[in-house]
């Protein structure tokens, strides 16, 4: 299947058939290059037109093709549109210039030309029309770069670096996807408008670095030229104190190559469990001291670095609900690790506490194991697999509560709404946990109830 038999991109080429636009409307980008290198995996569709796009978009939309009324940017020339479930990304071609202290161009109208001298990268600026499939090669060389597996700029680097540096994140980032190499003298220029990094928005910044975690084990090779450039301790500095942080006994690296082994050993392409290996021992540089006994220790470091890890995430915007799991997941990394046994009552702990990212937590658990000096001695996870999926059968997430509602305990006990009736219920909610009690048995629960705290008459115990 080549890219032009997308079902959205066949509706979009037999719609327009017999129109102005025939024969006018070329793909750009990254689903050109992707495509002609073979890879089928791109979901960014752009397209270029030298003819005004707002008016088609709005055509598609009057006749029935755009499944959303186009959303536009009239100061750009550009729109969005989605036929059959597929966003497309619409641009009049244009010129652009920028001023020095803005990352938003000015554009006038122009031609495909202008169009792939504004692009990124030689590759990213190559054409296929959509309706008669012929490629363009505008500039001359984005053919041959793709073929030699080079990352060339169509102007000098650091023109195209200055005019937007989140493209000095991007040339980091396809470089690491493609395996491409720089060419001749773009890593100088890189390295030259580095200072211009600082007018990047976090949000742009924020889905570029989800994109480069998305690549799988490939993304340490992408965060370790973050480092070698300088790019690292710009944007994330908090990461490049991990360097030369030694660790102890049980590691063979320091906690920045420990980290990017722990990534890469995870080999996930799941944004919040790439996160969770990123960031696991983000407070190790901060916490490390040495004991009685002159060994390295980190005292604390999982709850230093889950409040490190959700002010950095809160800082990129990332939003609460993502940060909060990559936040649970570094929070509990080193839960495990402290267990001589794997008991059911902590089985049943982990699965109220880690809900649906428990699967998470292991995988982070494992490949954090496997990155430790060989030799030293971890538990045995398939154990815990089976603990915990025999428990999370038998008493799921949802039922790990006080069978009794706070009703329930006041009608019981005689209490009147207060804190009171909360600490009762945490306490009924603790015999469920320890086993003492079957989740969801208000017979039993009111039982228990009745003869813990009436019978016997115990007061009832404050709230820790």
């Amino acid at each position: 299947m080549t890219l032009l038999d997308h079902s959205a991109l066949q509706k979009l080429a037999i719609g327009t058939r017999g129109t102005a636009w025939e024969g006018q409307v070329w793909l750009v980008g990254g689903c050109v290059r992707d495509s002609l290198l073979g890879i089928s995996e791109t979901t960014d569709f752009d397209l270029v037109s030298e003819m005004d796009v707002l008016p088609l978009v709005e055509w598609l939309w009057q006749n029935g093709l755009s499944q959303i009324a186009p959303v536009t940017y009239p100061r750009y020339g550009t729109a969005l549109t989605r036929l059959d479930g597929q966003a497309l990304e619409w641009v009049t071609a244009r010129r652009e210039s920028y001023e020095i202290d803005s990352r938003k161009p000015e554009t006038e109208p122009s031609t495909l030309l202008d169009d792939a001298r504004r692009r990124d990268f030689t590759v990213n600026s190559l054409m296929l029309n959509l309706h008669s499939g012929e490629t363009l090669d505008l500039l001359g060389t984005g053919l041959a770069d793709l073929r030699d597996g080079v990352l060339r700029t169509p102007q000098s680097p650091e023109t195209i670096f200055a005019e937007d540096p989140l493209r000095i994140v991007r040339a980091v980032r396809f470089k690491a996807q493609l395996g491409f190499e720089f060419a001749p003298g773009l890593e100088e220029g890189l390295i030259a408008t580095l200072p211009r990094l600082s007018v990047i928005s976090v949000e742009r910044f924020r889905d570029e670095f989800i994109k480069m975690l998305r690549l799988g084990p490939r993304a340490t090779d992408g965060l370790r030229e973050f480092l070698r450039l300088g790019i690292l301790e710009r944007l994330l500095p908090e990461f490049a104190a991990m360097v030369g942080v030694e660790q102890g006994k049980f590691h063979h690296l320091d906690v920045w190559d420990h980290t990017m082994l722990v990534l890469e050993n995870a080999n996930t392409r799941d944004p919040i469990l790439a996160l969770a290996c990123l960031f696991h021992d983000i407070a190790k540089p901060v916490t490390r001291m040495m004991d009685e006994s002159g060994q390295t220790r980190f005292f604390g470091h999982e709850s230093v670095g889950a409040k490190m890890t959700a002010d950095i995430l809160r800082r990129l915007k990332f939003s609460n609900e993502e940060a909060d799991a990559v936040v649970l997941l570094v929070k509990n990394h080193m839960r495990l690790g402290t267990m001589d046994h794997f008991t059911s009552t902590a089985a049943r702990r982990l699965v109220r506490d880690l809900r649906d990212h428990l699967p998470r937590l292991l995988d982070l658990v494992e490949a954090d194991a496997a990155s430790l000096r060989p030799g030293v001695r971890v538990m045995d996870l398939d154990q815990v697999r089976e603990r915990l999926e025999e428990v999370a059968r038998h008493t799921p997430a949802e039922t790990l509560k006080s069978p009794l509602s706070g009703k329930q305990v006041m009608e019981v006990l005689q209490l009147e709404p207060g804190p009171e009736v909360g600490t009762v219920q945490k306490w009924l909610a603790e015999q469920v946990l320890e086993g003492n009690l079957e989740p969801e048995d208000e017979t039993g629960a009111l039982a228990l109830l009745k003869s813990h705290y009436t019978a016997a008459a115990t007061e009832i115990p404050a709230d820790q």
